[in-house]
């Protein structure tokens, strides 16, 4: 098979240092801080490597091992390279978060590499602290997912489909978590959940139908959402870390409401996905 490798640059700034640290701290991702480079697992069963040659003001990178043109646009719309920051930083100066778009400048939002992966990664972080959810997410890909050329990858629907919820138990699944990953599961081996599908709809359909199914609430919806479609203006109001962020960026003595983070949703719209992506950083 015929390999193409492609180098580029990016006429805007760019910090691709600081997207890959926050890719890092899962360790499901094959990335080399140091050598500035990450492996992509595809679909279509081949692995990518992305690997940064240039700087935070002059972006260069070289993509290699791709089997196609379309992989590589693939990992441009996942890395964010085919639409400038620019603008997004301009739209938050002088607000509330105007210094944290200075601090964070040019970190995009890096979408997931495989969707049924985000979503069994939301399920599996559900009311857990960062640390252990990742320890657990690690336990799953490990126990039922496949290494190729030492990158791993997640489990096929059907495999965990299969399985019996003391299994998931043994990994230190609760009960119910392990009901919901292996129900929806079920749904997506069976073809009731496509999610596919959801690359076409708006973030309402999306939601709604995920919603329908068990285990599946709004914080679920909009992780999915924002890290496996990249959608950008999705706030999680019940999210922890945010209101911490919050917390810290407004100099309160308190986690703030979310009558007063809703407050902000006009200023920080149609971005607030990278509010919440920049406040996550703060915190990290």
């Amino acid at each position: 098979m015929f390999l193409i490798d492609v180098q580029f640059s990016l006429p805007y700034v760019y910090d691709f240092d600081r997207a890959i640290i926050r890719l890092a701290g899962d360790p499901v991702n094959s990335v080399d801080l140091q050598s500035r480079i990450v492996r992509i697992p595809m679909e279509e069963g081949n692995n990518i490597t992305l690997q940064s040659t240039g700087t935070k003001q002059l972006p260069a990178f070289i993509v290699g091992n791709a089997i196609d043109d379309s992989q590589i646009e693939t990992v441009k719309s996942i890395f964010h390279f085919d639409k400038p920051l620019d603008a997004i930083g301009l739209h938050f100066a002088g607000t509330d978060l105007g210094p944290l778009f200075l601090e964070y400048e040019g970190t995009p939002l890096v979408k997931s590499f495989s969707l049924y992966g985000t979503l069994m990664k939301s399920i599996i972080h559900q009311q857990l602290n960062l640390s252990f959810s990742h320890t657990l997410t690690q336990r799953f890909v490990e126990s039922f997912g496949e290494m190729v050329d030492d990158v791993w990858r997640y489990p096929s629907p059907e495999r965990i489909a299969s399985l019996d919820v003391s299994v998931l138990r043994d990994l230190q699944f609760s009960t119910r978590k392990a009901e919901y990953v292996i129900g929806l599961s079920q749904s997506i081996a069976e073809g009731t959940l496509d999610l596919e599908q959801f690359r076409k709809m708006d973030d309402d359909e999306v939601t709604s139908k995920l919603v329908a199914y068990r285990g599946v609430g709004p914080w679920t919806a909009q992780g999915f959402l924002m890290s496996g479609l990249g959608r950008p203006n999705l706030f999680p109001l019940a999210d922890i870390g945010l209101q911490n962020a919050l917390k810290q960026v407004w100099k309160m003595d308190r986690k703030p409401t979310q009558d007063e983070m809703l407050a902000r949703f006009p200023e920080w719209s149609p971005y607030l996905s990278y509010a919440a992506h920049y406040l996550w950083h703060s915190i990290e």
